[in-house]
């Protein structure tokens, strides 16, 4: 039996309350299936897509999903079905699941997928449950047929920062791992005891003391390096103006 969705409040009443902020530089595109006319407009909004959900700031062609690429070129999918399947597959998980905890998950999945950060610690936690039970997958089906995303997003708009007041976007400051993870990877390069071992094989090295011996020219032998045959052969000439047979 699978635990229902724990109960979290906002930590603001404000932070659902639909916001107003002047356009300018720093307003996000939208981007939607239904203004691209061209290919190229496809491509744009795929790589939109990319940056949104990956956070990379240049993905490499091996992560590509071509097969999902296709399908929303020729709109046998929608858009969300195309985040859908971004969000499941191996390279994300590689990228992104595998080096995370679950809370760093619901952080990285509202952000990506619903636009937002977290109201609250307990959201993370009420989150973070979903995760352990129905899997990184379940997760996302929740966020994707929420009614927050169909709202925000519908079927067809890449989602993007809903609301921004300072700092860079999200897909811009959420690195791949956390400190922890980074942490972890550093502590793993040292095994425990190396430091001690290092400490007791210094202690062991015996170190005897150079000294100084005086050395005499007289008692060095310089071997003859002088030829005492005569190179035999036809002498050549290197000048420049000696005349050579015509063959």
């Amino acid at each position: 039996m699978a635990i229902p969705l724990l109960e979290y409040k906002p930590s603001s009443q404000n932070q659902r309350v639909a916001g107003y902020e002047v356009p300018n530089e720093d307003t996000p595109r939208v981007y939607r299936i239904e203004d691209c006319s061209f290919s190229g407009d496809v491509e744009e909004l795929i790589w939109a897509t990319y940056r949104q959900l990956f956070s990379e700031h240049v993905i490499l062609k091996f992560y590509r999903q071509g097969n999902l690429e296709s399908q929303v070129k020729n709109r046998a999918i929608t858009v969300r079905d195309f985040i859908r399947g971004l969000a499941k597959s191996d390279a994300f998980k590689s990228l992104v699941i595998q080096t995370n905890s679950n809370y760093r998950l619901v952080e990285i999945g509202l952000k990506r997928l619903l636009g937002r950060a977290p109201y609250s610690k307990d959201e993370e936690i009420a989150w973070s449950i979903k995760i352990a039970t129905s899997g990184w997958d379940g997760f996302v089906d929740a966020l994707i047929d929420s009614e927050e995303y169909q709202s925000s997003f519908g079927e067809n708009i890449v989602p993007y920062q809903r609301r921004r007041y300072k700092d860079r976007p999200f897909n811009l400051v959420t690195p791949r791992y956390a400190d922890y993870w980074r942490d972890k990877l550093e502590d793993a390069r040292y095994k425990p005891g190396s430091i001690s071992d290092f400490m007791n094989m210094a202690a062991a090295v015996s170190i005897r003391t150079v000294t100084y011996t005086p050395v005499s020219t007289a008692n060095i032998s310089i071997p003859n390096t002088t030829r005492e045959t005569v190179p035999a052969g036809i002498p050549v000439s290197i000048s420049p103006s000696a005349s050579f047979p015509v063959r």
